[in-house]
Formats: C-alpha cells, structure tokens, sequence
C-alpha cells in the first residue's frame, strides 16, 4: 500500500509534467519556504501527505516499540476536523474545517489506525469512524472522497481502521453492503489476463484491469488487517485460483497473482508513461506486509530479502513514510528492523521527527556496526500518491490516494 520522492503528491505531479519543457528563467529571488510544525515527522511540504506520513511514521515506532513523543502525537490529533474526519495538512487548526477543507478517507483511517494502536484516543478515533461510516457508498466501499466511487485501496484501509477501533469490518454496512462485498467486487475472475488479482477502479468501460498495487491493499483488506499486520495463518498462495466467494478465497487468489508478479526479480515495478520500468520499492514493502498477514509468509519472506539488500536509499531519499513501509514489511516477516541490511530503519525514522520518549534498546545485530550513515532527508514516500492524484484530478480536480495506480502486469 499502500504505498507511494521527496515531494509532495501535486508537486511530483507538477514535476512529471515540467519534466517535458524547459524552465523559463525567473530573475526574482524565491519565497522563503514556511516553517513546519517542529512535531512533524519528515521536511517536505506536507500539504498533501502530512496527516498520512505522520501517522505511519507513529505506527511504525509503536510497532518498534518505540513511543513517540507527545508532540507529534498532539500533532496528528489537532488536525482532525469536528465532523471527525481529517485533512492532509491543516496550517491553522485554530480555524474551523469547512467546505474548502479537502478531507479524505485515506488520511482519516490511516490516522485511527496509528491512534488507536497508540491508545488513549478513543474520543479522537470513534469520531473518525462515525465520519467514515457516514461516507461509505452503497456497494459496502470508499473512495478517496466521500461521494467518490469506491476503490481498491481506500476500502482496504479503511478496512484497517475499522478493526483497529474494534469494529467488525463485516457488519459495517450501507444497503446492505459491507466493505468485503466492495472488494469482491473489484476482483478479477480467474480466467483472462490478471487473473486472481484486484483492479484499483473499473476503467471507463466498466472493465477491471489488474494492478499490483490494489491488489496488495485488496489481499490486505480482505484479511481483515492494517498496515501494520503481522503474518497470518490464510495459508500458501500457490494453490489454484478459484471463484472469490469469500473475502479469504480473494485474498488467496491476489496472493497467489502477487506471488508470480514478485517471482521474476523478487521486487514489483513502477511503469509510469514515457519513463522505463524501475523497481517500486514501496508497493514491493506493501505486498511482503498482504503476502505474510495472508499466510503466504515464504514468499513475504523473499521480497522482504529483496528490500533488504535494496531499499536503503530509496527509504533515505522518500522519508518517513518509506521508512514506515520498510518497518512493517520486517515486522510482518519477523525480520529485525533495527538491522535491515544493515540500516536501522527505526532510528533513521526516529531521526525524521521529534525525539521520541523512550526507544528501546537498539539491536546487537553485527548488522548495525556496518551501518552506512546517510543524511539525506525526508520527504514523502510513496507514488502511488501521485496516481491517485491524478485519478482523483478527473472527478474533483484534486489529490492523492490510498496508493496507486500505475496499471501493472
């Protein structure tokens, strides 16, 4: 997941489209940049990811046992909206969340899942899933926005969220729907081309076409589980694709699609228009995290090899985010993220933002010692943000998603 680098979604966006014209030159001195909130993890602009990369980077230290400082948790909390629900980056929380205000599924479920994981904020999360659930669609799922058609990734976390507050994802329903019918709905069938694996969207013509990044936040979703999960016993993926007649037989057959997509390289690919394929580290991190909370933990296990032996820089130039990934994808294979591959992704994370209160200890792993320093900063990590970005931008001129959606084979 999902997903996606040192910008943020619109910005990234702008750059792709730049890249294809030169700059004029511009004689005026550039505006100072705005100071950001000192309890903020990563330096980018966090307009467009603020709420979402503060959020990982909290559940990632609770997953690492690491508590985060009061600071940035008081951060994250003071940028909800009355209504429950949150925006990517709110400046001035003193003023009231209106119409202008670009709230989203994503940033509010992604929020319960670091606060509820976090405790002491069932005021602050029972508010977000009353939004949530007031903004579900018909067919059971969530899109971006609210009144947005339902997709892949945004169903599969808010999926997360709810089971984190305590909810039970399948008696949360609209019309009778429940969020595993909005997935069921957004799997390919096992004949055809990507068979087994999720869509993020039908395109225009209604048609479901394979991605391998909706298709790890579908495997994910339909597990029951959040970002942060760890392995589950739903069994190997290499048993025969069959009818999706369930929530675990769906995430059986995207497993199984994830596992031939990861088998040539051990890595997915990012393939994005005018531009040759380059490993996707982040929607790689967000299938090892489905693969092991589906049960396939064999192969989990091999693509998180993978990103130990190659993530390191990309993690190093993304920020906190990508460090996230990282640290759920070692959590959710049992791997030390303290020494992976000799980087540990805690104390970079933890480098990011505020010092925390209390880290625990680091790892004797001989892995540290030859630890390569880099100081190279954050920013926001993933590009799945800039796909839905550009997806959302058709329907309301405007913003990021739960992660996607280059269209990959």
């Amino acid at each position: 997941m999902n997903l996606r680098r040192s910008a943020a979604v619109l910005a990234a966006v702008a750059v792709i489209g730049a890249a294809a014209a030169p700059a004029a030159a511009d004689p005026s001195p550039s505006p100072s940049k705005p100071a950001l909130p000192s309890a903020l993890y990563g330096d980018s602009d966090p307009q467009y990811d603020g709420v979402w990369r503060q959020s990982l980077a909290l559940l990632a230290q609770h997953t690492a046992d690491v508590e985060p400082p009061k600071a940035a948790v008081d951060w994250l909390t003071g940028q909800q909206c009355a209504d429950g629900s949150f925006a990517p980056y709110r400046a001035d929380t003193a003023k009231a969340c209106d119409d202008k205000t670009t709230v989203d599924t994503n940033q509010t479920a992604a929020a319960v899942q670091a606060l509820a994981a976090l405790g002491g904020h069932d005021t602050v999360t029972d508010k977000a899933v009353g939004w949530l659930k007031s903004v579900q669609n018909t067919d059971g799922g969530w899109g971006y926005v609210a009144g947005g058609a339902s997709d892949t990734n945004s169903t599969s976390v808010v999926i997360g969220a709810l089971a984190a507050a305590g909810e039970k994802p399948a008696e949360v329903k609209k019309d009778g729907k429940s969020p595993y019918d909005a997935l069921l709905g957004l799997a390919l069938p096992c004949e055809g081309d990507g068979a087994g694996a999720f869509a993020f969207q039908p395109d225009k013509k209604g048609t479901l076409i394979a991605n391998a990044d909706a298709t790890a936040a579908g495997v994910l979703g339909s597990t029951g589980a959040g970002l942060a999960a760890g392995p589950g016993k739903g069994g190997q993926a290499d048993a025969a694709c069959a009818k999706a007649d369930s929530p675990g037989q769906a995430a059986a057959n995207g497993a199984a699609y994830l596992t031939k997509a990861l088998a040539g390289n051990g890595h997915l690919v990012s393939a994005l228009p005018g531009a040759e394929d380059q490993p996707d580290y982040g929607n790689t991190a967000d299938a090892v995290v489905a693969l092991a909370a589906q049960g396939s933990t064999e192969q989990a296990g091999a693509a998180a090899d993978w990103l130990e032996k190659n993530a390191a820089g990309w993690a190093a130039q993304s920020g906190p985010a990508a460090y996230a990934q990282l640290i759920f994808a070692a959590h959710a294979t049992g791997a030390d993220p303290r020494a992976f591959g000799g980087t540990d992704l805690v104390e970079r994370l933890t480098a990011t933002g505020p010092a925390p209160e209390k880290a625990a200890q680091p790892s004797d792993d001989k892995g540290d010692k030859g630890e390569k320093k880099d100081d190279s900063d954050s920013g926001f990590g993933v590009w799945w943000f800039v796909g839905v970005c550009l997806v959302a931008g058709i329907g309301i001129g405007f913003l990021f998603s739960g992660r996607a959606k280059k269209q990959q084979p």
